[in-house]
């Protein structure tokens, strides 16, 4: 295999480098991928994310800056800039994994696309026969929407961000109280820990997005 097929991109709609989360990524590529990084909001200072603030009646979604606070972030304003940074990031390696775990149907790319939420959606249709599916989002706005993603199942929706102090154990408890029989961490910034934590207020099965997805990377390459 040539060095170019062990080449994987990964696409942050933040701000790269995603140092939360590539580790993670990068433990089950193993050492001799290279993970090349890019993120939608690259290009902006600190005070210039004030452009990508969300608008009255689109969806919004959540990530990381470089500095580590969450920032959120209107989805027809990012779209221009994540189809200018992918199409950079595909020239310079083989598949692309995008670290969010919404809907982009209208991006365009000539390299194969891993998106969280079609491989999230599949899984848990594969695995998942009855009852209802809890997922854990970052904030309580993105409700509505996200659920709307998981047509095909009787979903139950609790909010606690990832990327700030939250009661995850709290919202796993909650789910697991209103009758979910799976949890899904639907936002690529929750990680190993906080699974555990939905574990603990649970007991239910658990799914992290980000070490899922990295799965099906490794297995492509």
């Amino acid at each position: 295999m040539g060095e170019n097929k062990k080449t994987i991109g990964v696409l942050t709609i933040g701000q790269s480098p995603r140092v939360d989360v590539t580790p993670s990524v990068q433990g089950i590529l193993g050492d001799d991928v290279l993970i090349q990084e890019a993120g939608g909001l690259d290009r902006f200072t600190d005070d210039e994310v004030e452009q990508v603030a969300p608008i009255p009646g689109d969806t919004t979604y959540v990530s990381r800056m470089r500095n580590g606070k969450q920032v959120k972030i209107s989805k027809s304003k990012l779209m221009p800039l994540l189809q200018e940074e992918l199409a950079q990031l595909e020239r310079e390696v083989s598949v692309v994994i995008m670290l969010c775990t919404g809907d982009f149907p209208d991006l365009k790319s000539t390299k194969p696309i891993l998106y969280p939420d079609k491989i999230l959606n599949s899984t848990v249709q594969a695995v998942m026969s009855q009852g209802k599916l809890g997922i854990i989002i970052p904030l309580a706005e993105q409700k509505d929407s996200l659920i709307k993603k998981w047509k095909h199942f009787e979903v139950i929706a609790e909010a606690a961000t990832p990327y700030e102090e939250s009661d995850v154990i709290g919202a796993a408890k909650r789910l697991k109280e209103r009758g979910a029989a799976m949890i899904v961490l639907d936002c690529i910034g929750y990680n190993e820990q906080h699974k555990e934590e939905a574990i603990k207020g649970s007991g239910l099965p658990v799914i992290l997005p980000r070490t899922l997805v990295a799965r099906i990377a490794a297995e492509y390459l």
